[in-house]
């Protein structure tokens, strides 16, 4: 009898998983490669549900220095369930080809502790999955340090140039609008 009842939790947990899969809006759908790792990001299963600020990025960008914003920004917010997603990119000629040398620049050279992937696409017919739902609800990066504000429901609430440094007041505004979304 014991034993009906260790195979209702898993079974729950198993249907819970296939619902939960099922509820993943369409910009979390698939994974990435983390940086510099052997593991793999499901961005539905680390991310559904919270306020995400996602960020194309480049090494060797002049604007590489908003990094440590990012990073505040991070600190900052985390507690309240924000993440952050660096995405790496040569599509503005600016990224390493060496996934060793991008990491060597965000976590040691910047401090970073928010979630970084390995440089993907992230504009035209090759971005990843996650840029092209980005540039269907809002528009393609212009230039590298692009930054989309997502709400807990996968949808972009806004997008910011890559002039806005993350201590700006309208993209702290959109980071607390999103953090105030219910899922």
């Amino acid at each position: 009898m014991a034993m009906r009842w260790f195979a209702v939790p898993a079974l729950l947990a198993t249907l819970a998983g296939s619902a939960w899969a099922a509820d993943c809006p369409p910009l979390l759908q698939g994974s990435l490669p983390k940086l510099h790792a052997k593991e793999s990001i499901d961005l539905c299963q680390r991310f559904a549900g919270k306020p995400l600020v996602v960020v194309n990025t480049a090494s060797f960008c002049g604007f590489a220095p908003q990094f440590k914003g990012l990073e505040a920004l991070y600190q900052r917010y985390k507690d309240q369930g924000l993440e952050v997603v660096g995405v790496p990119s040569n599509d503005f000629k600016q990224e390493s080809k060496d996934g060793a040398e991008t990491a060597k620049v965000c976590y040691v050279n910047y401090g970073v502790t928010f979630t970084m992937t390995e440089p993907q696409k992230v504009r035209g017919a090759d971005a990843v999955h996650l840029f092209k739902v980005l540039a269907q609800q809002s528009s393609a990066p212009k230039w590298n340090f692009y930054k989309y504000v997502v709400d807990r429901q996968g949808n972009v609430i806004a997008n910011f140039s890559s002039l806005t440094k993350p201590d700006n007041p309208e993209f702290i505004e959109a980071v607390e609008k999103a953090l105030a979304s219910k899922s």
